[in-house]
């Protein structure tokens, strides 16, 4: 190559060199910008992720230490002070549920649970549930009927425990051939277990029918 070819190659780079650290100095800012977002982000979702853990932490300590009073009613109490939010407040509700020893006092804590459409489908259609199986319910057996048919939907997650309770109803309303047909139906249906199948069984016979 001659001197003066290698001269215009120098310079040429030289330009080049002269163009990125310019661009360097108009851009460069950005992609420290972009760095800074980019690190910063990540902080404040681990800062995010850490708080929502201590608070999860906390809130299952209260429940606990809830557990541990002396008394139905001092669980209660204990229960009612424990501040949650969300998922973790329709488990509490649950919990409270389970622990009123009225049945007027339960239903009416699962009522609340199954009409607060800020709690995600499942807790509501558990509080349904729970509400149709107290012992000494207040529900009516047409009540019954009419909170669990939203239930039966394909996919629904209890719809098979749906469907035997719907049974229960109809045999409390004195439609026994209804609850028969209902609970043979029960016996072939792939997603009831082996324990929901023999207590459909059972009940098949206590109604004078006979299980194949």
């Amino acid at each position: 190559m001659s001197n003066p070819d290698s001269f215009i190659d120098e310079v040429t780079e030289e330009v080049r060199r002269d163009k990125l650290f310019a661009l360097f100095r108009k851009w460069g800012w950005v992609g420290v910008l972009l760095v800074v977002v980019i690190v910063g982000g990540a902080a404040v979702n681990e800062f995010l992720k850490a708080r929502e853990q201590r608070q999860a932490q906390a809130t299952g300590d209260a429940v606990l230490a809830a557990q541990d009073a002396d008394g139905a009613e001092a669980r209660l109490a204990a229960l009612d002070g424990v501040a949650a939010e969300g998922d973790a407040a329709a488990v509490i509700g649950l919990i409270k549920a389970a622990e009123a020893e009225a049945p007027e006092r339960a239903d009416e804590l699962l009522a609340a649970i199954e009409s607060d459409a800020s709690f995600p489908a499942l807790y509501r259609d558990l509080a349904t549930l729970k509400r149709v199986m107290l012992p000494g319910s207040p529900m009516t057996a047409d009540e019954k009927v009419a909170a669990l048919d939203p239930l039966l939907g394909p996919g629904a997650p209890f719809r098979v425990l749906a469907e035997e309770q719907l049974a229960l109803a109809e045999i409390e309303a004195g439609d026994a051939e209804a609850a028969l047909a209902r609970l043979n139906a029960l016996m072939d249906d792939a997603e009831a277990g082996d324990s929901l199948r023999e207590r459909a069984s059972q009940l098949i016979v206590a109604l004078g029918g006979t299980v194949e």
